[in-house]
């Protein structure tokens, strides 16, 4: 898939603007156009190589999803050298445990990551936002607009890039660090042949067309759109700007978040053509909003960071889902699921990880998630085992009730144990009203769903915001233990 884009560029309309971004009323304005993406890509396979990096090499990236991230991607691909995906919402000290794996020989950062790791530091971490002195990890050089006490450019070279060197599909292509700790952090490592896999599933499935408009910023829209000659807009990241994007672009495919889809519903945004979304649950209520809202499907991506996409399911089938659980679809062609003993979803397929750094290659990823398989092979959610609640000596997963909860008029609703004092825990459903919503009348609407809840019913139910973390910004179970925790003992 990067070797057709980085040929798709040059000979598919180079004029025609692969990158667009949106002005403050909302209209579009291109940022690059499809040959100059190459171009840049080449300046940047020459720079590489002029820094004397070759096939096996190690490029940490700390940049903002874009051209330039792309183009670094593509000349990284193109010279065999390996991506070390430096993540700001990890923390610098798990952070900087994780790269003794992989020492970069080079650190690519923009203007905004240095701030990050730098002066801005005390800022960037209320938005949990954090990284270590770049400097420790290795040298570092500026990708972008320099500002003062930024490292030196990485200035596109005019040299020829050399030709892609010969490995084979299991050469590393991407490391991107996943869940762990200081004394044991975990780094996904994907093949060139796996990530060419994954990004032709995501081909595969949204089907971009040439001419189109897609909005999203992340690689796997990026690379999938601009390869079948669509254009990419990226997001606005204010509600109101990304309504105007919506209304006057028109997309085919809109790719955003659960929190994202939430804020622009509620700004009163409305949809075109086919929305995407995954990364954090999306329940069968949130995708009715979105459809309701002018868009003509609404899909849920199950995806991991060892697996990208494994299953998907549009609205219609989630809303017929009647059992207990969040039904989040079949896998994915190629992706194969069983459920190992305990509960355990397990999964496989040709563009699964191949290992964890530092451990011995495995075919099968665990999730963590709970989970059952229907007659026909399709996977239920029934929660993160690490999230089980014991209450009177039962064993309560919050993934099976949840979904029950999210009733018009709730924008997010979690089960969490809070401790009892007794040894013992109690459950609280934790409730956001969404905007505009009757506490009283939807406390009412509540009754029904918990009293079927039996010998799950919760303990208590609170109305209150749900803490969001992470990259994702998935919701945070622990804070939301915490709070539930504190109000209850008002």
């Amino acid at each position: 898939m990067l070797d057709r884009l980085t040929h798709a560029l040059r000979t598919d309309h180079p004029d025609r603007p692969a990158v667009l971004r949106h002005t403050r009323l909302g209209t579009a304005r291109p940022v690059i156009r499809r040959g100059e993406l190459a171009d840049l890509a080449d300046g940047y396979a020459a720079a590489l190589h002029a820094h004397g990096l070759g096939p096996g090499d190690t490029v940490g990236v700390a940049v903002r999803p874009g051209p330039r991230a792309l183009a670094v991607m593509l000349a990284a691909h193109r010279l065999g050298l390996r991506i070390a995906v430096l993540d700001p919402t990890a923390g610098p000290d798990v952070l900087a445990a994780r790269l003794t794996l992989a020492r970069p020989d080079l650190v690519l950062a923009d203007a905004a990551a240095q701030a990050v790791a730098g002066w801005a530091g005390p800022l960037a971490r209320r938005a949990d936002l954090a990284l270590p002195r770049l400097t420790a990890l290795g040298p570092v050089a500026t990708l972008g607009r320099r500002l003062p006490g930024c490292a030196p450019h990485l200035r596109p070279a005019g040299a020829t890039p050399p030709a892609r060197p010969d490995g084979g599909p299991e050469t590393d292509a991407v490391i991107v660090f996943t869940s762990g700790t200081t004394a044991r952090p975990r780094a996904v490592v994907h093949t060139r042949d796996g990530l060419a896999i994954g990004l032709r599933t995501v081909a595969d499935l949204v089907d971009p067309r040439p001419g189109t408009v897609v909005l999203g910023g992340t690689f796997f829209v990026l690379v999938p759109a601009l390869a079948a000659g669509a254009a990419v807009v990226l997001p606005a990241r204010r509600p109101v700007a990304l309504g105007r994007q919506l209304a006057r672009l028109d997309p085919a495919h809109t790719y955003l978040t659960p929190p994202q889809l939430r804020a622009a519903l509620a700004a009163g945004a409305r949809f075109t053509g086919r929305v995407w979304t995954g990364s954090a649950p999306a329940d069968a209520a949130l995708l009715r909003r979105v459809k309701q809202s002018g868009a003509h499907q609404a899909w849920s991506v199950y995806a991991l960071t060892e697996l990208f996409p494994a299953a998907a399911v549009e609205e219609a089938d989630k809303s017929a889902h009647d059992g207990d659980g969040d039904l989040v679809g079949a896998p994915l062609p190629g992706v194969r699921a069983r459920i190992a003993t305990g509960g355990e979803l397990l999964l496989t397929g040709p563009g699964a990880r191949h290992r964890y750094l530092g451990e011995d290659p495995d075919p099968w990823v665990r999730t963590g998630d709970r989970a059952a398989l229907t007659p026909d092979g399709r996977i239920v959610l029934a929660g993160r085992l690490k999230d089980m609640v014991l209450r009177r000596a039962e064993n309560i997963y919050p993934g099976l009730y949840e979904p029950a909860l999210h009733l018009p008029g709730v924008e997010l609703a979690v089960l969490v144990g809070v401790p009892a004092g007794d040894g013992d825990e109690r459950l609280v459903a934790l409730v956001q009203p969404a905007p505009g919503t009757d506490p009283r009348r939807l406390r009412e609407a509540l009754r029904g769903p918990l009293d079927r809840m039996a010998a799950a019913r919760p303990d208590a139910v609170l109305f209150g915001e749900v803490p969001l973390a992470g990259r994702s910004r998935k919701p945070d179970r622990a804070a939301a233990a915490a709070y539930c925790a504190r109000e209850l003992a008002r």
